[in-house]
C-alpha cells in the first residue's frame, strides 16, 4: 500500500490550503452575519457565490468526481486529502461544489442517469446553480435497515404515484434545492427484499410534495435544513426513474461507499483544526500562573488527539486505496471501520477542545461547538455506529467459523 500523494494531488493541496487561508477562514464571520441579516436561517449566503467563482477560476471545482467527463478525475485516495482540508470549515465544501448530499447525487446521476436526466439535473448541479436532496430515511420505520422503507411508488400508466413521509432530508430547506432523489417501494411483494425499492427523481415543486419543517438538531434548525417531507399522490413521469425498477437498494449502496470516505476525511480535517486551536489556546491562556500547555492533563489531551487523528487518517486512506484497487465489496470492512472510528475521533477531539476553551468553546465565537454537533450527527448519518459494528463483527467472526 502506498498512500503517498502524487505531484498532482500535492499541487491541488497547496492551492486548496492557500484558498482556505485567503478566502474561507477570513470569511467565517461574514458567512454567519449574512445568514443573520437575511432573517432566514436557510439563506444561501452571498459570500458562497462570490467564492464559488474564485474556486472555479482556481481550478478547484468538482474535485470529488472520478469521471473526467464531469469532474477532476481523481481516485478516492487522491480526493481524500482534499476532503480533509475542506472539512476544516463546515461550509467550505459547497464553495468547491463538493458538498453533500449533492456529491452523492451527482455521482449516481452520472452513473445511472439517462441523457435527458443528466441534461436537466446533473448539468446544473455540476455548475453549482442548484442544490439537491436525497430522500431515503422515514419516521415510521427503523431506517437503519433500508429494506424497511415503506414509501409507496406505484405505477399508473406513464406516471409514478408516490405516497409517504421522509425526514431528516438534508438540504431540502434551501431555496436552491430543486430536486430530490427519492427512494420507495415499487415492488413491495418481491421475495427478494433488496429488489423491492426504486429511486425516482422528484422536483421539489411537484404538486403534493410538501416540506413540512426543518427539524431542529440540538435545538437549532441549521443552515442546510434537515427536513420532514410529505408526499401525497405526487405524480412524476416514468422517465424520472433512476436506473431500473428494483435497483434502488443497489444504487443507494453505490452512493454511500465514496460518500463515507468523504465524510470521514472531513472529520479528520475538523479534528485536526480543533487540535491546532487547542494547542494555540493552551500556549496563550495562563490560569493560576502558568500556561495551560504545562498542565499534564492538557498535554495528555493533545497527545491522545494527535495519535487518534493520525490513526483515523491512515485508516481512511487505506479504505480509499482498497476501494480504488480492489473495489467497494473488498473494501466493505474497511469502510465500516472508518465509519465507526471517524465520528468517535471527531467528537472526542472536539470535546477536548471545547473543554480547554471553557465557556468560549460552547459559543458561536469559535467553530468548535458547531463542529461538535456535526460530528455527533455522524454517529447516526449513513447508518448508526451500531449497524457498522454489527456488520464488521459478523465479517470477523465468519472468518473464524470458516477456519474451524
Amino acid at each position: 500500500m502506498d498512500f503517498g500523494y502524487s505531484e498532482k494531488v500535492n499541487a491541488l493541496r497547496e492551492k486548496l490550503v492557500e484558498f482556505m487561508d485567503r478566502y474561507i477562514y477570513p470569511n467565517e464571520v461574514i458567512y454567519k452575519k449574512q445568514i443573520e441579516a437575511s432573517g432566514n436561517l436557510h439563506h444561501h449566503t452571498e459570500i458562497v457565490d462570490e467564492l464559488k467563482d474564485k474556486a472555479r477560476e482556481a481550478g478547484l471545482w468538482n474535485l470529488f468526481l472520478p469521471d473526467k467527463q464531469y469532474g477532476a478525475g481523481l481516485s478516492n485516495l487522491e480526493y481524500a486529502p482534499l476532503a480533509e482540508i475542506m472539512g476544516r470549515c463546515l461550509w467550505a465544501s459547497e464553495v468547491f461544489n463538493c458538498a453533500a448530499p449533492d456529491t452523492g447525487n451527482m455521482e449516481i446521476l452520472a452513473q445511472f442517469g439517462t441523457a435527458e436526466q443528466k441534461k436537466q439535473w446533473l448539468e446544473p448541479l455540476l455548475k453549482g446553480e442548484i442544490r439537491s436532496a436525497f430522500a431515503m430515511t422515514e419516521p415510521d420505520v427503523a431506517s437503519s435497515d433500508a429494506t424497511n422503507i415503506q414509501m409507496s411508488i406505484r405505477r399508473e400508466g406513464d406516471e409514478y404515484v408516490i405516497n409517504g413521509r421522509k425526514w431528516f432530508i438534508s438540504g431540502a430547506a434551501r431555496a436552491r434545492c430543486k430536486i430530490t432523489i427519492t427512494m420507495g417501494k415499487t415492488d413491495p411483494e418481491n421475495p427478494d427484499s433488496h429488489r423491492q425499492q426504486s429511486m425516482v427523481l422528484v422536483p421539489l415543486d411537484t404538486p403534493g410534495l410538501t416540506v413540512k419543517r426543518a427539524i431542529p438538531v440540538f435545538g437549532h434548525p441549521g443552515n442546510e435544513g434537515h427536513c420532514e417531507l410529505t408526499y401525497e399522490d405526487v405524480r412524476v413521469p416514468v422517465s424520472n426513474l433512476l436506473g431500473e425498477e428494483g435497483g434502488g437498494f443497489a444504487i443507494a449502496q453505490a452512493r454511500l461507499g465514496p460518500g463515507r470516505i468523504h465524510h470521514c476525511m472531513r472529520s479528520v480535517g475538523a479534528a485536526q483544526r480543533a487540535l491546532e486551536m487547542m494547542c494555540q489556546r493552551a500556549v496563550q491562556r495562563k490560569p493560576f500562573g502558568k500556561p495551560l500547555s504545562e498542565q499534564g492533563v492538557i498535554q495528555q489531551w493533545i497527545a491522545d488527539s494527535r495519535v487518534e487523528i493520525e490513526m483515523l487518517r491512515l485508516l481512511t486512506l487505506q479504505a480509499a486505496w482498497k476501494m480504488d484497487t480492489l473495489g467497494k465489496k473488498a473494501a466493505r470492512d474497511d469502510i465500516a471501520m472508518i465509519k465507526i472510528a471517524a465520528p468517535e475521533v471527531h467528537t472526542t477531539v472536539l470535546n477536548r477542545a471545547i473543554q480547554l476553551f471553557g465557556a468560549a468553546g460552547v459559543s458561536d465565537d469559535f467553530p468548535l461547538a458547531e463542529q461538535w454537533v456535526y460530528g455527533r450527527t455522524l454517529h447516526l448519518a449513513d447508518g448508526p455506529d451500531e449497524v457498522h459494528k454489527r456488520s464488521l463483527a459478523r465479517a470477523e467472526i465468519k472468518r473464524w467459523t470458516q477456519a474451524v
